[in-house]
């Protein structure tokens, strides 16, 4: 009897020491396992680029802090505004199941948090695993409120590629000598296009290649012959980049936060709104520095962008001091204008899809919608001067209808049943059918109409969208992100989209599964998903330019018969407006 007692004892004890190792284990790999973070929204003072200016943060930071979450965790974000202007905050590729109420877009799906205001943001993470992000959705804050959101595996369950030896966040981005309020002013007033960045960054510095930036390039120190997991954000406004390393291919492995095939390549491109993880093994000569390197790729013809280039430092560890001198060996990117390496890449991403991860794509589509993404060019108003083609305001617009924000939130609208906010009556195809990608169009084409249409979607529905690009005032690239899903990329095409033609290459067996693609300059994009999200999401162009032109819509996406597929109720702190 005493021996049986002892043995309980024993194993008592060794189940303690299981739990608290499983524990520190835990804090090892996510050491904010808490669930609720705070997030003060602040002016601060940033120097680049030999001056200071104020800019919006989160907590002091820029960029800001990286949240660290567990497949399927709920958080609580409680966000404070204490800057002078309204703030809301997006959770990018978080698909928020029923509770588009924390989903953030302004006047989407809520009123903006005001100066003083606070607003706690529940979030319900799902099937997203690996690298998403986090930025504002007000106004073009996000262009420095944003940072990293980490979902790693389930405990208890891996990666489906070897550990890395460390994890690292790389976030692209541009940097304005202006204040943004200026340069988004700036655009509204002249009716032109903004100002291109005076800078790109990578972790918010320039690097060395920029005045007054050399001392604070961002540098990543590694270990040679380790393996490291770059989390890539692109959190820039306006552009989409070419990103490489000095001497060192990447294996892609991850995107949007859904696992890829593992892809080997010597460059990436990336979008505004898109993620990337990508391992890096370190085999070269540790006596050398390597550049990391981003730079813009731009399709579109008189289009202004920023053509300068981030850099950032590879450097290894070693055992002796490292000579002041050591040779510093620059990396390689596509030209600026280079579709077919751009596509070359894109076009190559496939989903994992192994018996561990597997992928559902709809077969039998019974919502099919089609729409242009253009831009397009106003009338200059009487007594006015404007910087657009030929004296006209540009503006842009999905199905020829230019987005209106209204000023009470869709979803409110929906949700209460309130009339004259939005109309449901998104075009399902393009009104207007003519040559798309003509490099010759009638001046009359650019003119769009405008509006506050939603297209309405049954719970259930399977659906498919073609985005078809056009050359009206300029044909180039959008990145299209739709809120709430992630779907799968199922072709991609250039010139005019040909259903009979085209849908015969469909990739059905392994397409990426994301939250925003590019739509090719000139040509056409089609994904699929699944409508069992209910709510109202948005979608729209992530080129910032662009979705403050109009080139965006909402979806939104009914209740189901079950109380599980039932939109939530709205929480007690909506922000007012």
């Amino acid at each position: 009897m005493q021996f049986s007692k002892r043995i309980s004892c024993f194993f008592q004890i060794v189940s303690i020491l299981v739990l608290i190792f499983l524990c520190l284990d835990c804090q090892a790999i996510d050491s904010t396992h808490h669930h609720q973070y705070h997030f003060v929204v602040t002016e601060a003072p940033f120097t680049r680029l030999c001056s200071t200016k104020n800019i919006l943060t989160v907590n002091g930071k820029f960029p800001g802090p990286t949240l660290l979450v567990h497949r399927g965790d709920t958080i609580f974000v409680m966000v404070h505004n204490k800057a002078r202007h309204n703030i809301t905050i997006h959770w990018h590729g978080v698909h928020q199941p029923r509770n588009p109420w924390s989903d953030g877009p302004e006047y989407i799906t809520q009123c903006p948090i005001q100066p003083g205001g606070k607003f706690n943001q529940k979030i319900f993470f799902s099937t997203e695993e690996g690298t998403i992000w986090w930025h504002a959705h007000s106004d073009w804050s996000r262009a420095t409120v944003h940072g990293a959101i980490v979902v790693f595996p389930k405990l208890g369950t891996a990666y489906p590629f070897p550990k890395p030896h460390k994890e690292v966040p790389i976030i692209l981005g541009e940097w304005w000598k202006k204040d943004l309020i200026e340069v988004l002013e700036g655009l509204l007033k002249t009716g032109g296009e903004p100002n291109a960045s005076d800078a790109l960054t990578i972790n918010g510095q320039p690097g060395d290649l920029y005045e007054c930036s050399k001392s604070e390039t961002f540098k990543l120190h590694v270990a040679p012959n380790q393996t490291y997991l770059l989390r890539i954000v692109n959190a820039a406004l306006n552009t989409i980049f070419f990103f490489s390393i000095a001497k060192h291919n990447l294996t892609v492995v991850g995107s949007d936060g859904s696992y890829t095939k593992p892809l080997t390549t010597d460059y990436i491109a990336i979008s505004p709104g898109q993620t990337m993880d990508a391992l890096l093994f370190t085999n070269q000569n540790s006596s050398c520095l390597y550049y990391m390197a981003a730079r813009a790729y731009s399709s579109g013809t008189n289009v202004s962008f920023d053509n300068t280039t981030a850099t950032a430092l590879l450097q290894y560890q070693r055992n002796e001091v490292v000579p002041s001198q050591s040779p510093l060996l620059l990396t390689s990117l596509p030209d600026y204008n280079d579709t077919k390496s751009a596509f070359k890449f894109i076009t190559r991403v496939r989903s994992l899809a192994d018996t561990d991860h597997q992928i559902n794509v709809p077969l039998n589509i019974t919502t099919k919608l089609v729409s242009t993404v253009s831009i397009n060019t106003f009338p200059c108003p009487e007594n006015c001067s404007c910087e657009g083609p030929n004296g006209t305001r540009l503006v842009a617009s999905m199905n020829n209808i230019s987005f209106v924000q209204p000023s009470v939130p869709i979803l409110d609208a929906y949700y209460h049943h309130i009339n004259g906010v939005f109309e449901n009556d998104f075009p399902r195809f393009p009104p207007l059918l003519f040559d798309f990608t003509s490099d010759y169009l009638p001046l009359e084409l650019e003119l769009p109409k405008r509006g506050t249409k939603v297209r309405i979607l049954d719970y259930g529905s399977t659906v498919e969208v073609v985005f078809q690009g056009t050359n009206l005032v300029s044909g180039i690239d959008h990145p299209m992100h739709l809120h709430g899903y992630s779907f799968f990329v199922v072709g991609y095409g250039f010139g005019n989209f040909n259903e009979e033609r085209d849908k015969l290459g469909y990739n059905l067996v392994d397409p990426p599964l994301l939250n925003t693609v590019i739509v090719p300059k000139n040509g056409w994009t089609t994904v699929r998903f699944k409508a069992t999200n209910p709510g109202v999401w948005f979608m729209h162009c992530h080129l910032e330019r662009h979705l403050t032109w109009g080139m965006d819509t909402v979806f939104i996406v009914k209740n189901g018969k079950h109380p599980q597929s039932k939109l939530l109720p709205p929480p007690s702190d909506m922000p007012p407006c």
